[in-house]
């Protein structure tokens, strides 16, 4: 290899590893399906230099593993499903220095019929997807990183803009009421990863929603940030919060020409191009 040059951050791995696990019990059954992705960082200068692939873990037996923990795991979550995947990478790859693990959760909600959940079916919900990235070095602490996304959501009431910069390339009029549309994203970071993180989640999740429609809102940017506030004061555990929330617009549609009044009730729905809201939120020391 010519001295001009160096091997400088690298990392390689197995992603969209498919997974469903249903645990059957007595009572009936729990079933999760994730979209997982591994991640390894460690010695592979000369695999890259040299093409000596002896300290290469191969993909396809990244993709074994996952299923091979899943099989034996007793975790409830998808942050506990994925520290246990890295301590056995880990332990089984000293050449590996950190091993990095991120996990989708495509969202089933179990049946209700007669009124009541059924014990063992279920149905696809939203586009929403739980998330985690979990990350942990030889001998370090794991580092937890957990979150959501495309979670759509509208306001159809208490939400306006107005008071914003107006020249000549101005087009957009101010409204004190308007449809508030979003695909709401967010992640969070832990300040442990001794949690119950299915709990935790559903406190900020449903902290985030609660403020979203109670919230009345002069601007996506003041509505993201109370929901960040709420996020972080319903979990102590959380140390900072980051949210994305594009603009899915709602277009006002003009009946006048047709000789009918619109009073705010019409729209045609878009999202291209959108505005792109996003911040992140932290404890002060």
């Amino acid at each position: 290899m010519s001295s001009r040059f160096q091997l400088a951050e690298n990392r390689y791995g197995k992603t969209r590893v498919r997974l469903v696990k249903v645990t059957r019990h007595a009572h009936g059954n729990d079933m999760f399906e994730w979209n997982v992705r591994v991640l390894l960082r460690g010695d592979f200068e000369t695999a890259h230099t040299e093409g000596d692939n002896s300290k290469i873990l191969a993909t396809d037996t990244m993709k074994n593993t996952v299923y091979y923990i899943a099989g034996r795991s007793k975790a409830t979550s998808m942050e506990g499903y994925a520290k246990e995947l890295i301590d056995f990478l880990l332990s089984r790859n000293p050449q590996v220095s950190s091993v990095e693990v991120h996990i989708e959760s495509v969202l089933w909600k179990r049946l209700t019929v007669d009124g009541k959940p059924h014990p063992d079916s279920f149905m696809r919900g939203s586009d929403e997807h739980q998330t985690t990235t979990v990350e942990r070095a030889q001998n370090g602490e794991f580092a937890v990183t957990s979150g959501l996304a495309d979670l759509v959501i509208m306001k159809t009431a208490n939400s306006a803009f107005t008071g914003y910069i107006k020249e000549s390339l101005t087009s957009l009029k101010e409204t004190t009421d308007r449809l508030f549309a979003t695909s709401l994203s967010a992640s969070w970071s832990y300040m442990s990863d001794d949690f119950n993180f299915n709990a935790e989640r559903t406190k900020l999740r449903e902290a985030m929603l609660k403020t979203f429609a109670g919230h009345t809102s002069l601007s996506v940017q003041q509505t993201l940030y109370a929901m960040a506030e709420s996020a972080l004061e319903a979990v102590p555990s959380v140390s900072e919060i980051e949210l994305t929330m594009p603009n899915k617009h709602c277009i006002l549609i003009d009946l006048a020409r047709f000789g009918q009044e619109n009073p705010n009730e019409i729209f045609v729905p878009t999202d291209e191009p959108s505005g792109f809201i996003q911040a992140t939120v932290k404890r002060t020391a």
